[in-house]
């Protein structure tokens, strides 16, 4: 009986997620020209969690993140420009997002495959979301961005209160730590991963500094 009440529970979560309120900010906008000038700029990854495994493993490998955003209205596309901690070596990346403005996505095109995200600007200022897969169970995922490496608990709340809806655990989430940042010389190619569109990097242009 426990069993069957437990399964029951678990059915209606995600009709009392769609119920609530702070479910409903999970829904992307169109994106306008004020848009792009709101996430213009430095940002630093925070944390995600992402039930794609090649995703989630790909999130759990970065140590700590930041990036800038520029982007070109006309164009209808973000230049992105990523420096990521992995393996105590920092990575820095080049590439660019195009943008879906109509319905408020952005993707990036790798491996011969176009990796989409909606973008979600939140009620506290400063942060915004990318969510993968809302309705898609097996893959949803969220990431969380911020213009300062630390954030407020407020601005954490409203992670927290995201990853909810999406019925993602708490305990699921990897967070990153900027106290791990790295810097050096030149190396080699990075490895894959990133902290957009689903923790994944475009291979266009990389360099690899070590830490010394």
């Amino acid at each position: 009986m426990a069993l069957l009440w437990a399964l029951a529970v678990l059915s209606l979560l995600p009709l009392l997620n769609a119920q609530n309120p702070l479910c409903a900010n999970l829904t992307a906008v169109p994106i306008t020209n004020a848009t792009l000038d709101l996430i213009s700029g430095k940002w630093y990854y925070i944390g995600s969690a992402f039930r794609n495994p090649q995703y989630n493993e790909s999130a759990r490998s970065i140590q700590a993140a930041f990036f800038f955003f520029d982007p070109k209205p006309a164009e209808d596309k973000i230049n992105l420009r990523e420096y990521q901690t992995i393996g105590n070596q920092c990575i820095y990346n080049d590439s660019s997002l195009k943008v879906h403005r109509e319905n408020g996505s952005l993707s990036k095109h790798e491996m011969g495959r176009e990796h989409v995200a909606d973008l979600l600007l939140t009620k506290v200022p400063k942060t915004f979301m990318l969510i993968n897969s809302l309705h898609d169970k097996n893959n949803v995922g969220l990431s969380f961005y911020a213009d300062k490496a630390e954030v407020t608990p407020e601005q954490m709340k409203e992670f927290h209160d995201a990853i909810e809806c999406t019925g993602i655990h708490k305990s699921e989430i990897t967070y990153t730590d900027e106290k791990k940042v790295s810097a050096g010389g030149p190396g080699r190619e990075a490895p894959e991963g990133g902290p957009t569109l689903g923790g994944r990097r475009a291979p266009e242009r990389s360099r690899l500094h070590r830490k010394p």
